[in-house]
């Protein structure tokens, strides 16, 4: 490495004087300055914890209540010692060593404290009724009904000032459990269109059947459940659908999120690193001083904030039938992949966060050492990337103890995780369909060993300044790391560059280097390594990847159509899939259920029996008004079953956790089994832009997202990920397989700028008409 770091604070010689201590005064320094960070950082903890504990309470909220207390008893006079209430709680023994006026302010403040905490429950406990009522979401767009107008002021009243981002947590109202009857008749509804009627009356007798007899029984654990816990759905969620899983989670499980579009802010790699990973550092600390706002609706409706919690110092790790998630309170460095090499970084120097520039500083050394791999090392990472028992096994065996353990320790419990690829990527306009195609796929897999996929998000800086992100899911939803995303695009314009191409700033004089991590891989962990690899390679090769900016129109045109951008996106593809395949399918669309206390989400089931129906009708010769009609009936009944998702009604949740109880009860239901052995083969998501602020995309249209995406979840089926940008642009993400003859992730995308721009011209016609 590029130099040596004096790792001891003193050192001490036996001579015959005695003995001679040799302290070195810079590394106590550091110690005293690290031990203060780490003192300050309790504290902020300490404070935010009480802050969120009494919210929407507040100490001058305490302190008036006290005040005003006092002053009500003095000027009614009274003898505070001989109320109930004051002997009650603690003078009725003592008070003969405690003066009259002593005695009365000690009562005052208990008398006083108990009223703040009253007036804190009431409020608390009627935010949580206010927030479990969404008749604000039948309203149409632009139009608010009075009683929503008088809902939402109540909301503000009773939701407190200055909130931090836990603030709302012990005012969300629980997820509700919907009746076994409702979601019964809702899935034989959303599978009408998928089944001839043959397949259909016999669904139809296993729902039935299940709805009288298991179905009451599961039902009641269920309910149990839902008053005991703070939610139904997801620790099962995460257990069973993420950790539980023995396949890969490169493309199977981890998606990605991609750098601007059609900005590339400097070419320097280090210099990128070094304004990223400030950036992340920086939200890093709003985080941890829940500085961060919490996401609110309408600016009004708090969403749950549970899942920031693991975003960083968190690691999946492997087992060998279940996997766990590892987070630490605190760390104070990352690790950094580079050319084969681990290394790790600390974070802090002088008792602070280390400035852009020293960054740079610490990147650009790891890009000039040339030391070579350790045997193994360089491939290690591909265990992370193979089917998960294996890398347990492996783990347990050459990775408990020694230097290895040290090293996973210091990788697994990093802040996250940086690769500095030595490709480069990002849009091309010479050549702009395969550019991004490419660089989907790299930041999707890479070269299957140089991305950690178990830890909680991966940095990937590419050789010519352009970045990306590679995301665990178990942990949390693309929302979560969305919002960090957002941050570090709109941070790198602001830290911005030297002319040179440099962050601003000076290199640090005494800074040490990073430290590289020290591995002992013997020849049968190599082997497994390598049998990962063949694994992980077998299914990154087979990925099919196509990313296209859709800019003949973007959501603006869409609301002057009178139709919400998402309903209207959904179903272009339901049009596309039946001009793909000559078919429909079971879709798949991802809804937030963040409105209750720890939700995560719920399934949209967008092939409907309106979507069907028009994408059946559009053709040339049919009657214009009467495709307009269909499209209006799709629309309206896409953005319902949304608003069901949204508010707790969903399908697919509640099926789950019921299957989840007829399993701990030894239960079979053929019902049950059916329904969640049906494949997925039309999977989407949206990536919302939530930090609209922080983006002025009308004067600078160039600093757009490109969004993210994710593998697809059925080998015959296709993954769509889509993301509104501004009021002119729609960035889609699709995948599929090579090896499936039936699906073209090219040939989908032309299928879909075409259904979208068939519909587009249906409403057109339409107002040419009138």
């Amino acid at each position: 490495m590029a130099e040596a770091h004096q790792a001891v604070a003193f050192q001490f010689t036996v001579t015959p004087d005695g003995i001679d201590l040799h302290l070195c005064h810079e590394a106590l320094r550091q110690v005293y300055l690290s031990g203060l960070h780490s003192w300050k950082k309790r504290f902020i903890r300490f404070k935010n914890g009480i802050m969120t504990g009494v919210y929407p309470g507040s100490p001058a909220g305490l302190i008036y209540t006290l005040v005003s207390t006092e002053l009500f008893f003095l000027a009614l006079s009274l003898s505070l010692p001989q109320t109930f209430v004051f002997s009650y709680f603690c003078f009725s023994v003592h008070s003969q060593y405690m003066s009259t006026n002593s005695q009365s302010i000690v009562g005052g403040v208990l008398v006083g404290t108990g009223l703040w905490v009253t007036i804190i429950m009431i409020m608390r406990n009627v935010l949580k009724c206010l927030l479990s009522w969404h008749g604000w979401m039948q309203a149409r767009h632009g139009s608010v009904s009075w009683s929503t107008h008088v809902w939402m002021i109540l909301v503000k009243i009773f939701s407190g000032r200055k909130p931090m981002l836990y603030s709302f947590q012990n005012s969300l109202p629980r997820l509700p459990v919907p009746s076994i009857k409702d979601t019964c008749r809702r899935y034989l509804e959303s599978v009408r269109p998928l089944m001839d009627d043959e397949q259909y009356e016999r669904m139809k007798g296993l729902t039935e059947d299940f709805k009288k007899n298991l179905g009451p029984r599961l039902q009641w654990y269920l309910k149990l459940k839902s008053w005991w816990a703070s939610n139904y759905v997801s620790d099962w969620w995460e257990e069973y659908i993420y950790l539980r899983g023995r396949a890969p989670i490169m493309v199977n499980s981890n998606y990605y999120a991609m750098d601007f579009l059609y900005v590339f802010p400097t070419s320097n790699q280090a210099a990128r690193a070094g304004n990223t990973i400030h950036a992340i550092m920086l939200y890093r600390r709003k985080l941890d001083r829940a500085q961060i706002k919490p996401l609110m609706l309408l600016h009004t409706i708090p969403m749950c904030s549970a899942q920031y919690e693991r975003m960083f110092n968190t690691s999946r790790v492997p087992g060998v039938d279940t996997d766990t998630i590892q987070h630490v309170n605190e760390s104070k460095h990352i690790a950094v992949y580079h050319k084969g090499r681990f290394f790790k970084v600390w974070m802090f120097y002088d008792g602070r966060l280390l400035l852009p520039r020293e960054i740079e500083q610490q990147m650009q050394r790891i890009l000039a050492d040339e030391s070579e791999p350790l045997p193994g090392e360089e491939r290690l990472a591909a265990l992370t990337a193979g089917d998960r028992t294996p890398w347990a096994k492996a783990r347990e065996t050459y990775f408990s103890r020694g230097k290895n353990k040290q090293s996973l320790d210091a990788i697994e419990k990093a802040a996250f995780f940086v690769t500095l690829d030595d490709t480069e990527q990002g849009y091309d306009a010479k050549n702009p369909v395969k550019s991004l195609d490419r660089y989907a796929k790299s930041v999707l897999h890479g070269k299957c060993y140089d991305r950690w996929f178990d830890k909680s998000f991966n940095m990937i800086i590419f050789k010519n300044g352009t970045m990306g992100l590679n995301a665990e899911h178990s942990w949390a939803d693309a929302p979560i790391i969305g919002h960090l995303w957002e941050h570090v695009l709109s941070m790198d314009p602001k830290l911005g560059y030297t002319e040179d191409d440099h962050c601003n700033g000076d290199p640090h004089p005494n800074l040490p280097g990073p430290q590289r991590l020290q591995w002992d891989i013997p020849a049968e962990c190599q082997e497994t390594i390598e049998s990962s690899l063949t694994v992980a390679r077998t299914l990154a090769d087979d990925v099919d990847c196509h990313i296209f900016p859709f800019t003949e129109f973007g959501k603006g045109l869409i609301k002057k159509c009178r139709t919400s951008p998402d309903a209207f996106i959904q179903i272009a593809l339901q049009l596309a899939h039946y001009r793909d395949k000559g078919k429909f399918c079971l879709t798949y669309e991802a809804s937030m259920t963040r409105l209750f206390r720890e939700g995560r989400t719920e399934t949209v089931r967008s092939c409907t029996m309106e979507a069907c129906a028009f994408s059946l009708i559009i053709n040339p010769i049919s009657c214009s008004s009467t495709r307009l009609r269909l499209l209006k009936l799709a629309a309206e009944k896409h953005q319902n079953m949304y608003r069901l998702a949204m508010t707790g009604q969903g399908i697919d949740r509640h099926l789950f956790c019921l299957y989840v109880v007829s399993k701990y009860l030894g239960e079979d239901s053929p019902f049950l089994k059916e329904v969640l052995s049906e494949p997925w083969r039309l999977s989407t998501s949206q990536t919302p832009m939530q930090q609209l602020e922080l983006f002025d995309l009308v004067r600078h249209p160039e600093y757009a997202s490109s969004g993210g995406g994710f593998g697809p979840v059925a080998d015959d089926g296709y993954g769509v990920s889509y993301i509104i940008v501004g009021e002119n642009l729609i960035n889609l993400h699709i995948s599929s397989k090579y090896s499936s003859p039936e699906t073209d992730s090219h040939r989908f995308g032309a299928n879909i700028r075409q259904a979208m721009l068939d519909m587009l011209d249906l409403f057109q016609l339409n107002n040419k008409a009138k």
